[in-house]
């Protein structure tokens, strides 16, 4: 994501189980802490964010929330600096994490209004659509499929396909340098369909969990690891000592904000606090505190899709 040392420890931290990504693959459950947490000691500070006061939308989602006190929202917990959950506090954190956070408060609901749900990514559809949360926010990519069942916000991240290498690697620096490498994915996701295309001459490593093939990468028994990127910053983040993104995205995943399909309201008010906070610097500020200790630099996210 002295150096025998190094990298026993980080070895200990990836003790976690990783989830599947947007793209699809295996789930898993959350597991240890990781080694640096989303707002640790050498992080940036999170912004804090205002409740809004007296919102008052045609939207049926929000008029629920309201009634009940509480806002439903369906994440991860098992992407570190992404989504995660720590077993010992039950405390959430990462990027997608302070994304809810702050459209929950420019919805009107405080840190304390939010219900949070793990929701794996295979249902997350059926979640949305029988209302058992009133928005999802969990590496999340946006497609047409989805937008059949499935109402879209955003996106708020654009990801894609990257690599993860060693940090003293040299030859890696993009997909067109992987032929003849040995590069780890899971079984199932669309990186691993995607990396073993002819056109890219990688040896390609199939494993059950990401969290295995960043173990061999760091074991050196691979060369790298190919998922969104997003992904891989969180595992770079959380061993910065000994792991480094590097390349461009070679694929595109628009992240959203899943939520009902036919709450039109809802959807447009999400799509205005986004712009709000991107043009605001809340956005950017998040990043800094948790994608961003991948080392990776900000990227203005992409414009928002309204249909």
């Amino acid at each position: 994501m002295k150096l025998r040392r190094t990298a026993a420890l980080a070895v200990a931290a990836l003790a976690l189980t990783a989830t599947a990504t947007a793209c699809g693959g295996k789930e898993g459950s959350a597991g240890d802490k990781p080694a640096t947490q989303p707002g640790g000691a050498d992080a940036p500070p999170l912004p804090t964010y205002t409740v809004a006061k007296d919102v008052k939308l045609d939207s049926p989602t929000l008029k629920a929330a309201q009634q009940r006190g509480k806002l439903v929202i369906g994440s991860k917990a098992d992407q570190p600096f992404l989504g995660f959950e720590d077993q010992a506090t039950k405390k959430r954190s990462g990027f997608d994490i302070e994304i809810a956070k702050m459209l929950a408060a420019d919805l009107g609901f405080s840190d304390s209004q939010i219900e949070w749900k793990t929701v794996d990514s295979g249902v997350r559809e059926t979640a949305i659509s029988k209302g058992q949360v009133d928005m999802y926010v969990g590496t999340y990519t946006i497609n047409d499929n989805r937008k059949q069942q499935v109402g879209f916000a955003g996106p708020y991240y654009k990801a894609g396909a990257d690599l993860l290498v060693r940090i003293d690697e040299k030859d890696i620096n993009g997909k067109d340098s992987v032929k003849g490498k040995k590069v780890c994915s899971i079984v199932g996701s669309t990186p691993l369909k995607e990396i073993k295309k002819p056109e890219y001459g990688a040896e390609v490593v199939e494993l059950a969990k990401y969290s295995d093939c960043v173990k061999q990468l760091i074991d050196k028994q691979v060369d790298a690891v190919t998922t969104d990127d997003a992904i891989l910053k969180g595992y770079a983040a959380q061993n910065k000592k000994n792991l480094k993104v590097v390349g461009k995205p070679f694929t595109q995943e628009p992240y959203g904000v899943g939520l009902n399909k036919d709450d039109k309201e809802l959807r447009e008010a999400l799509n205005k606090a986004l712009e709000t906070r991107i043009k605001d610097g809340t956005y950017q500020k998040i990043y800094a505190a948790t994608l961003g200790l991948s080392g990776a630099p900000y990227q203005e996210p992409p414009a928002i899709e309204r249909y």
